[in-house]
């Protein structure tokens, strides 16, 4: 039985078997209530519900808008809503496209069902869950020197290029072209003073560029 107090949860998840555990799990506890499920931003376009979500539960590899596009037109939508994003991506990039983009949380799909509950309510709340691996990543962000002589995107590629990401990936993942990415990575090796892939990562760590 639902209640006029529940927490009411819409999910946007394209994994079918994915969508209706969390559901499952989300309606099994009491004081939350699922009201919607949908396998795509681009459905929730298309039905447009009239019930108003308190959170919204959001995959980022979704079919046609994917996750970090959906989130400002979800805020709009529902303009009482709360975001949190439950993936499977931990890149740096996707963190804070979804944080600057209006996510209140972000959360691992390998993050235990007792979590995701409690950072369902943590939301609500106004509070901002995020998985330890994530959090951790965020913070470490801010700890970053500062007077770093490396630019924005060069030190994007060479956090990349510490992942274990060729050239190409890291073309493909930051959508510019290979040789923009060779002359990113010269101008690193010149400015680290350094001739390698691994001086140039062991320098940028131990001065906290990356």
């Amino acid at each position: 039985m639902t209640t006029g107090r529940d927490i009411k949860i819409m999910i946007i998840e394209d994994d079918e078997t994915i969508r209706n555990g969390y559901e499952f799990l989300i309606n099994a506890t009491e004081g939350y209530n699922v009201i919607n499920t949908y396998c795509s931003f681009d459905e929730v376009l298309k039905k447009m519900p009239t019930e108003k979500p308190d959170v919204i539960l959001l995959d980022i590899e979704l079919p046609g808008t994917n996750g970090i596009e959906a989130i400002p037109k979800l805020k709009k939508m529902f303009t009482a809503c709360y975001i949190l994003i439950l993936t499977v991506y931990e890149s740096e990039k996707l963190i804070f496209d979804a944080l600057a983009n209006g996510a209140s949380g972000y959360l691992t799909k390998n993050t235990p069902s007792a979590k995701i509950i409690e950072s369902i309510r943590e939301v609500k709340e106004g509070g901002g869950p995020m998985s330890i691996n994530i959090a951790k990543m965020v913070i470490r962000s801010f700890q970053k020197n500062l007077e770093s002589p490396l630019s924005k995107r060069e030190t994007q590629i060479l956090e990349l290029i510490s992942s274990g990401n060729s050239r190409s990936q890291i073309a493909k993942e930051l959508f510019i072209d290979l040789e923009t990415v060779r002359s990113h990575i010269k101008n690193i090796y010149i400015k680290l003073d350094v001739n390698s892939r691994a001086d140039a990562i062991k320098t940028a760590r131990e001065n906290k560029l990356i």
